[in-house]
């Protein structure tokens, strides 16, 4: 009998692979230029260019800068940085944002790997992490499905979601990569800065998780509701037309803050909501990333 990632992957496979299949790999090499090894051709400089691919001996015989170009590698190498903290279990167990991540991490892994790239992925919590090394195939996506599906909250604090990105980028700073952060950016402000840094070295998309119950609780008159994170509970009336007042008010100004914060990382942004259909929304973001 398959396990639970196996049949989860078996059923990722029929719901997007079809509809998918193509959007990400194809007539491409890579999206940064330079980092081939095949010397190919000689250019002006632009102060847009690396300086380390300045030809100095030509720059030096003509007088004026040439820099080399290289055949691009083909091979692509991706990696999901996935939030795993306690605010990501908000919703409904198959159709919350925990949920929503996890399909949408192993939707973009089968793609990676459909093209032969290799995938790796960061599963950050803040009490722990797990960081699968990048590899090519199948084998690759189950693991990541056994990973996630395994993934335990052990925090009881906000997200630190400026040491998730340093740990981001200290793991992939070897070579350039397409960096997928999957998060709800719910934590201490100040991560922006770390996102603009691997940002500098990567090429990062930034996929921001919602669930519709953070910005308005339904009227169903008192219940407890509990702090994901930190555990505080407090006694509430949802039918409060003040504090239904008050909460959109902070919803609005919490999506506001990371919208601010993405445009000054100046990364690729998207946002899904657990209310989405699942295909369409990571249709559309293959989309607005391929452009």
């Amino acid at each position: 009998m398959a396990t639970t990632p196996e049949r989860l992957l078996r059923r990722l496979e029929w719901k997007v692979g079809r509809r998918l299949d193509g959007r990400l790999q194809g007539a491409y090499r890579t999206v940064w230029r330079g980092t081939g090894i095949d010397f190919s051709d000689l250019r002006s400089y632009t102060p847009e260019d690396d300086v380390r691919h300045i030809d100095w001996n030509v720059t030096a015989r003509l007088d004026e800068p040439f820099v080399r170009q290289y055949t691009e590698d083909r091979e692509l190498t991706a990696w999901l940085v996935v939030d795993t903290s306690a605010s990501m279990r908000v919703g409904r167990s198959d159709a919350g944002k925990e949920s929503l991540a996890t399909e949408l991490a192993l939707s973009l892994a089968q793609l990676m790997v459909k093209g032969g790239n290799r995938v790796g992925a960061i599963l950050y919590d803040n009490g722990a992490h797990r960081i699968v090394p990048p590899r090519s195939g199948r084998n690759q996506v189950l693991r990541l499905a056994q990973e996630l599906s395994r993934a335990a909250t052990t925090s009881t604090t906000t997200t630190d979601l400026d040491a998730m990105l340093r740990l981001a980028a200290s793991t992939t700073s070897r070579r350039r990569a397409l960096v997928f952060v999957l998060s709800d950016f719910i934590g201490e402000p100040g991560w922006d800065r770390a996102l603009t840094r691997l940002a500098h070295r990567h090429e990062v998309v930034a996929v921001r998780i919602a669930d519709p119950v953070e910005s308005a609780l339904p009227d169903v008159g008192l219940i407890l509701v509990e702090d994901a994170e930190t555990g505080e509970q407090l006694l509430v009336d949802t039918s409060d037309p003040l504090l239904q007042s008050r909460l959109g008010e902070q919803a609005r100004a919490r999506d506001d803050a990371v919208d601010r914060g993405l445009t000054r990382a100046g990364v690729t942004a998207h946002r899904i909501g657990t209310d989405e259909e699942f295909v369409p929304a990571l249709v559309g973001l293959v989309r607005r990333s391929r452009r």
